[in-house]
Order: C-alpha cells, then sequence, then structure tokens
C-alpha cells in the first residue's frame, strides 16, 4: 500500500504537469512542468522525501526498462536514417562535448562562490 500512495502524489504532479503543458503555451515537456512542481514541493516541505522515497527508489532501480521501446524504435527506423547517420553521430559527439564543457565550468564556478562564501564566513 505504501508503493501505491507514493506513486498517486507522483502521478499526481505529472497530471498537474500535463495540465499545465496545454495551459501554459511554451515548448515545454509536461513531465518537466511535474518534475519541477514536484522538487519545489519537495524544497518547501510540502512533500517530505519520506513519502516518494521508496517509490523513486524503485523506479530508478529499473529505469533502464524504461528505455527498451525507444531503443526498439531505433533500430526498426535504422535504415530510415542510414543515409543521414553520420551527421547524426557528428552532432551527437559535439553536443555531448559541449554540454561536458558548460557543466565542468558552471561546476568549477559554484565550487568557487562556495570556496568565496566559507572564506568570507570565517
Amino acid at each position: 500500500m505504501k508503493y501505491v500512495k507514493q506513486l498517486m502524489i507522483i502521478l499526481i504532479f505529472s497530471f498537474i504537469g500535463d495540465v499545465l503543458n496545454h495551459i501554459i503555451p511554451l515548448p515545454i515537456p509536461a513531465s518537466i512542468y511535474g518534475m519541477c512542481l514536484l522538487f519545489i514541493a519537495l524544497c518547501t516541505k510540502i512533500i517530505k522525501l519520506e513519502q516518494v522515497e521508496a517509490t523513486t527508489e524503485f523506479l530508478l532501480s529499473i529505469m533502464l526498462i524504461f528505455f527498451v521501446p525507444a531503443s526498439v524504435g531505433i533500430m526498426d527506423t535504422f535504415f530510415a536514417y542510414k543515409s543521414s547517420m553520420l551527421s547524426i553521430i557528428v552532432i551527437v559527439v559535439i553536443s555531448t562535448i559541449i554540454v561536458m564543457i558548460t557543466t565542468g565550468l558552471v561546476s568549477q564556478f559554484i565550487i568557487k562562490l562556495r570556496n568565496k562564501k566559507e572564506k568570507g564566513a570565517k
């Protein structure tokens, strides 16, 4: 019963995100709205972590299963993309490098800010 209650909380936030997706005309997926709302609810202690922790741990442990349909879809349409495979690979590699560089720079910036804040607090 605990898992059902926790799953219902997550599904309610997902549903609210879907409603917001239809109301707000922005190109943001409904799942992002739902995750942001759940994150805000967790940060503001409206929802306590214990209220969703067990189900989220379970969902994270089986997350690879959720990628199976997408992988099968890619394999099914491989020949349709075969002619543009080189450009797709180049785009994926370049975007991955850009994400890695951006993540590193942002992390370094946050660490520097944190170190300045700690030195100022002493």
